[in-house]
C-alpha cells in the first residue's frame, strides 16, 4: 500500500518522537554501564596497557570468564558510543565480525584513572544503589504533603547523615567520594591572601590539606560531625574539630563551604551562614565565606551544562536539598545578613561564590 507524503511525514513524526522517549528512558542503562564500567575497573586496565587495549586483554585484567567476553563487547558498544571509550577496528581473525577491536582512553575515562583527577570515588558514589534507589519513588514522595520526610528517609527509614553516622561501609562511600571530588576540584582552585581558613563540612580535609600544601603559611583547619573527625588522616598540618554547623563554626579569617549548602534547605543555609558570619572578622579585615557549588545559569552554559545542573538539581532532592539560581542564593545571603557576594562561574557545573559580611 502506497503511503502520501503527508503521511509518510506524519509516521516519521511518530517515529521520532517514540526515538526521543526511548533514548532519554534508557539513559538509565548508560549509568548502569558507567558503574559496571567501574566495579570491573575497565578503564584501569586499558591503562594498564598504556591506553588502548584489545577486549581479550580487557577481559584478561578485568579476570572475566571466557563464556562473557561477547558481553563484554556489548558494554564496549555502549560505553563508546557514550563516549567513555573510543574504539579502533584491529586485524585479525577473531569470531563475529573478523576484527580484534582496540578500545582506548578519552579524556572523560582518564578521570577514572591515576591519583590527583580520579574521580572514580566520586561516580561510584553516585550510582550507589543506596543513593539511587530512592530516585524510583520521586513520584510517590511528591504526592504526600510537605512538610515530610525527605526521599532518602521515604526509602531507607532514616536520614543519610544518620545511616553514614553507624554504617562505616557507607559513610567510607561518602567521605572517599567527596574527597575524590574534592582532589580532583581543588587542583583547578587557586586561594591567596588568607591567614587562616576553616573548611566547615570539610570530611577527611581533602580541600583542606590542599591548601595548606600549596600555602604552608595558612593556618588550615576542618570540622566535621565527630564520627567523621574520628576518621581523619593523622600527621598533617591541617587541625581537625568535631562540631556542628547548625550551632556554631570556629573563628577563621575565612570560611570555606564546598559543596555543602546545596545538600540544605533555605532555612538551615541561613542558619548555617549566621554562624559562619559570626565566626569571621569585618569585610575590611579580610573576613569572607567561600562557597564553591552551583549557582544555575551561571556563567555561558552549553546546554550539556544547563542539563546536568537540572539533573543535579533533582539528584540532590534525594536529601530535600536544591541547587541554586543567582536570586535564589541572594536571598539566602541576605537572610544570613551578609552585605554583597561575587560570582566566580570558573569550574565547569559549578561557581565560586565568595560572600562579605
Amino acid at each position: 500500500m502506497a503511503l502520501t507524503q503527508s503521511q509518510c511525514d506524519e509516521h516519521a513524526g511518530l517515529l521520532d518522537a517514540q526515538l526521543e522517549l526511548y533514548w532519554n528512558t534508557f539513559a538509565v542503562i548508560k549509568s548502569m554501564a558507567i558503574k559496571s564500567a567501574l566495579d570491573l575497573r575497565v578503564a584501569d586496565a586499558i591503562h594498564h596497557y598504556g591506553g588502548a587495549a584489545t577486549l581479550a586483554e580487557v577481559a584478561t585484567r578485568v579476570t572475566l570468564h571466557q563464556s562473557k567476553i561477547p558481553c563484554l563487547r556489548r558494554l564496549m558498544r555502549v560505553l563508546t558510543i557514550s563516549g567513555l571509550f573510543t574504539v579502533q577496528p584491529g586485524g585479525g581473525g577473531s569470531a563475529g565480525d573478523g576484527e580484534h577491536p582496540v578500545y582506548a582512553l578519552t579524556p572523560a575515562s582518564r578521570l577514572l584513572v591515576g591519583s590527583v583527577t580520579n574521580l572514580s570515588s566520586t561516580i561510584s558514589m553516585m550510582l550507589h544503589p543506596t543513593l539511587l534507589t530512592p530516585l524510583l519513588r520521586i513520584g510517590e514522595w511528591l504526592r504526600r504533603e510537605s512538610p515530610d520526610l525527605c526521599i532518602f528517609e521515604q526509602a531507607h527509614g532514616e536520614g543519610l547523615w544518620e545511616l553514614a553516622d553507624h554504617d562505616a561501609a557507607f559513610d567510607a562511600l561518602i567521605n572517599d567520594g567527596m574527597a575524590s571530588d574534592t582532589r580532583f576540584i581543588m587542583d583547578i582552585v587557586v586561594f591567596r591572601g588568607i591567614n587562616s581558613l576553616v573548611d566547615v563540612g570539610g570530611g577527611l580535609g581533602a580541600a583542606a590539606q590542599v591548601v595548606s600544601q600549596a600555602f604552608p603559611e595558612v593556618k588550615c583547619s576542618v570540622m566535621d560531625l565527630g564520627h567523621v573527625v574520628a576518621m581523619a588522616p593523622v600527621g598533617t598540618d591541617v587541625e581537625y574539630i568535631a562540631g556542628d554547623m547548625l550551632k556554631s563554626v570556629p573563628p577563621s579569617n575565612v570560611v570555606f563551604l564546598k559543596w555543602v549548602l546545596h545538600d540544605w534547605g533555605d532555612d538551615d543555609c541561613v542558619k548555617i551562614l549566621k554562624n559562619c558570619k559570626k565566626a569571621i572578622p569585618s569585610k575590611e579585615a579580610g573576613g569572607k565565606v567561600i562557597i564553591m557549588d552551583t549557582m544555575i545559569g551561571a556563567g555561558h552554559l552549553e546546554q550539556k551544562h544547563k542539563e546536568v545542573q537540572a539533573l543535579f538539581d533533582l539528584y540532590i532532592m534525594y536529601v530535600n536539598g536544591i541547587e541554586r539560581d543567582e536570586q535564589e542564593w541572594k536571598k539566602v545571603f541576605t537572610k544570613a545578613g551578609f552585605s554583597g557576594y561575587k560570582i566566580m562561574p570558573v569550574l565547569g557545573l559549578r561557581s565560586i561564590i565568595e560572600v562579605y559580611p
